[in-house]
């Protein structure tokens, strides 16, 4: 027989939630009314090849760098917090426009850096279903909620046409974040008493010259390994228009993103420990920068470069846990840094099990794959 007691518990459980779900949406109404409209021009556009992929580029330049923004220039953004968002936005975006140029010019006029002509990705898409432009409006909502998930499984795995693809990006990117959490646990362990020693007080002038070069290097070794996550809409060679309409259009979300000082994503970087000092951001970019040089000539398959980015966080959030001097301190920082490290990878995984649903529901040639090997 029911308990009054836990009858009334779970009415005041489920008040609550009720109240914390309208209280949520009407702090994000305009968001929603947002993703509302725009799931409606996906509707109404996806039956129309030359609109849909424009209309699915447009949402995949901004939510693609919107969620991506934290690998890249989250550090950037995190140490220099003082500097006017325009500089950061010109120097970015400039970098950006010459990458993507060199790409066009080099290739043949693609702008993914060869990335989508890995077997399964070659293909530009010749009709598109709604699925597949309302998969970066997922993307959306998911970094709106603080989610570092794959933009490369979310948006990549939509228009893949087969499985060996979808599995070979996953292997590169598994071994990526292994890659990135072990080099970054060896380095910052051997390096933690350098950096608690010499890493104090105001840092010299030349760190920032330091930072700018380093992070827009890595800006840079990232357009070439993502620029395949927004280009997978868009014909494999774009002509003079289509390419000033691709580089305009990013160039500009750019803007905006600095202007929002990297909106609500930006949370996963500056939780991290010392961020925001401009010489721990210089070494966590250059470490970045090197295992993506290192994956970008690896093979041209895609990758996701989100879960390098976390494995490298976590790796050394877990050794600077360690090498804390006091055991009582060391043993909760490593707790929080273990509860850090599963709660990015959880995320990542959610958005990997959202991006094979998402494969399955648009590709009948893979859920037959699957179903054959399953069954």
């Amino acid at each position: 027989m029911p308990s009054p007691l836990n009858d009334n518990l779970r009415t005041k459980t489920l008040a609550k939630n009720t109240y914390n779900f309208f209280e949520i949406a009407k702090r994000e109404r305009l968001f929603v009314i947002i993703i509302f409209v725009l799931g409606l021009a996906c509707l109404l556009t996806y039956p129309y090849n030359n609109i849909a992929m424009w209309v699915g580029f447009g949402l995949a330049g901004y939510a693609a760098i919107a969620n991506d923004s934290i690998q890249t220039i989250g550090t950037f953004i995190a140490s220099n917090k003082d500097r006017k968002w325009y500089y950061l936005w010109l120097f970015m975006g400039l970098i950006f426009v010459v990458t993507v140029y060199y790409s066009w010019i080099t290739y043949d006029g693609d702008v993914s850096n060869q990335r989508l002509a890995s077997k399964g990705f070659d293909q530009a898409p010749t009709n598109f279903s709604f699925l597949q432009l309302a998969a970066p409006l997922i993307l959306l909502i998911l970094t709106r909620m603080r989610m570092p998930v794959s933009t490369t499984f979310l948006l990549l795995n939509a228009f893949s046409t087969e499985s060996s693809a979808i599995l070979g990006v996953l292997y590169k990117s598994l071994s990526g974040y292994f890659l990135a959490f072990f080099t970054a646990m060896i380095v910052w362990l051997l390096v933690s008493k350098f950096i608690n020693k010499y890493f104090e007080g105001r840092p010299h002038k030349m760190w920032v010259v330091f930072q700018w070069i380093i992070s827009g290097v890595l800006w840079s070794v990232w357009i070439q390994q993502d620029a395949a996550n927004i280009a997978i809409f868009l014909p494999r060679s774009l002509t003079a228009w289509e390419f000033t309409a691709f580089a305009g259009y990013v160039f500009l979300g750019l803007g905006l993103l600095f202007y929002l000082k990297g909106d609500k994503i930006q949370g996963i970087v500056d939780e991290k420990s010392g961020v925001t000092d401009v010489r721990a951001a210089t070494l966590v970019d250059f470490i970045y920068a090197l295992l993506l040089y290192y994956k970008l000539f690896e093979s041209t398959l895609p990758m996701s470069t989100t879960w390098l980015f976390i494995g490298l966080l976590g790796g050394r959030e877990l050794a600077i846990s360690i090498t804390r001097n006091k055991p009582k301190k060391r043993k909760k920082a490593t707790i929080r840094a273990f509860k850090m490290v599963g709660k990015d990878m959880l995320f990542a995984l959610i958005g990997l099990l959202i991006s094979l649903i998402l494969a399955l529901a648009i590709n009948d040639g893979i859920r037959k794959e699957v179903f054959e090997m399953i069954f």
